[in-house]
């Protein structure tokens, strides 16, 4: 299960990122705390959640351009240190009571273009950091565990945090945190310079091509479809957290780190089961069924009034969507070619973060009109919609990606049996 921890690069990477991404968690539900404080209104916490995930959606597919041509170890220091000094801006406007709804969103959309660049860049360099392919899968299963650990605890303590304090000193501690990851940057040894490839062609060149490659592959079309769907109708269910904890459940800041911890404790068994895995075979059959799984936790959890019924509904939500988002990853890094990976994963991080802020826009608005719960009731029927069409599809992506399977050495048995398959139907002379 821990076999990626054995390369120290990813060791370094993988203790400084559990300590940031803690703190990340904690101003995230911190953010969506500060706002519904300040404005009372789901519309407008839809408003902020699409600030700060829309640039990922215009910027994200030509910041994978320059993460295909840049040195992707600078960059990343680049990013978080920006990320950085984002977190102590939002706490200097809070303990200062300076903060206003548009600085929020102003800050909401510096940080959606830092992740434009940081998103992409952290997928494509975790290979550089592994450097055996066959240690990919689970690499990628651990970060979602790491992810997750951070989903578990942060919402918990920004609880804990905004009940004594105020929500200025849930952005401090972010800020902080960065400091960790940005050091372990910093301590990796790189056994030779990163070499940047050359741009034989313009930026417009290198952009249509990654695009016609995503959009003429079907596994990789056909996974980054689904992934942008149950991110459009289902992960903006976070947004509304705030009004289920306040006038569902008649609670306060620990009701929503309840909430939030609840759904952050399912996608951590989701990712450690998939930290168990040997293989990326079979995860084409898994992917449907944790978008299905995803879909009826949401819908379930929209029935529920009563706060310890709702708790294992996120549960289940959780572990639906982080197993489903995690195997899309790591079916689309094995399969992918290396010199288009910056460009692809810039299109994957746009279908899991840019359609979400269209997303928030939608929830807020329709939950002002038919209300949350029907809301996401809404969004659950979609996810489980999804996952029908995709499952439909399988066998014809099973057939595209089993070349590639066999060319990497993933299914040699596979291309024992193909040769032999082809003796047996020679026909006789």
């Amino acid at each position: 299960m821990l076999r990626a921890l054995k390369y120290r690069n990813y060791r370094l990477f993988f203790s400084g990122q559990v300590v940031s991404l803690i703190g990340t968690w904690i101003t995230t539900t911190a953010t969506n705390w500060l706002v519904y404080r300040l404005t009372g209104s789901a519309l407008l916490l839809g408003v902020v959640g699409f600030a700060g995930q829309f640039p990922a959606f215009v910027a994200g597919p030509f910041a994978g351009i320059f993460v295909d041509r840049w040195d992707r170890h600078r960059l990343l220091v680049a990013t978080q240190t920006i990320s950085m000094l984002q977190s102590f801006a939002l706490a200097a406007l809070v303990l200062s009571n300076h903060i206003t709804l548009g600085a929020i969103i102003a800050l909401s959309v510096v940080q959606g273009l830092v992740n434009a660049f940081d998103m992409p860049a952290r997928q494509a360099f975790l290979l550089t950091m592994v450097e055996n392919r066959a240690d990919l899968g689970n690499a990628i299963a651990l970060n979602s565990s790491m992810v997750n650990l951070a989903r578990l605890l942060g919402p918990s303590i920004a609880g804990v945090v905004i009940a004594a304090t105020n929500e200025g000193w849930c952005f401090l501690i972010d800020g902080v945190s960065y400091v960790a990851v940005i050091v372990a940057l910093l301590k990796m040894h790189i056994a030779a310079p990163l070499e940047r490839p050359v741009a034989r062609h313009s930026a417009l060149h290198q952009f249509r091509e990654g695009f016609s490659y995503v959009l003429g592959f079907r596994p990789i079309r056909s996974i980054i479809l689904l992934l942008a769907l149950v991110s459009l109708v289902g992960v903006p269910y976070s947004v509304l957290m705030p009004v289920f904890a306040t006038t569902v459940f008649e609670g306060g800041p620990h009701t929503l780190g309840l909430l939030m911890t609840s759904s952050g404790c399912g996608a951590l068994l989701g990712a450690l089961w998939l930290a168990r895995r040997r293989s990326v075979v079979g995860l084409g059959r898994v992917i449907p069924m944790a978008s299905a799984l995803f879909g009826i936790g949401l819908m379930c959890f929209s029935f529920t009034h009563v706060l310890w019924l709702a708790l294992p509904c996120l549960t289940v939500a959780g572990f639906g969507f982080m197993v489903q988002m995690a195997s899309s990853n790591t079916v689309i890094q094995t399969i992918v070619d290396d010199e288009k990976r910056g460009r692809v994963m810039s299109f994957y991080m746009m279908a899991f973060l840019g359609t979400a802020p269209f997303g928030s826009l939608i929830a807020g608005s329709l939950s002002q009109t038919i209300g949350a719960a029907h809301t996401l009731l809404l969004g659950g029927s979609c996810c489980i919609a999804g996952a029908v069409w995709f499952a439909s599809a399988l066998p014809a992506i099973r057939q595209a990606v089993r070349p590639i399977y066999v060319r990497l050495g993933i299914l040699p048995e596979v291309a024992s049996g193909i040769a032999n398959a082809a003796e047996l139907t020679v026909p006789p002379e």
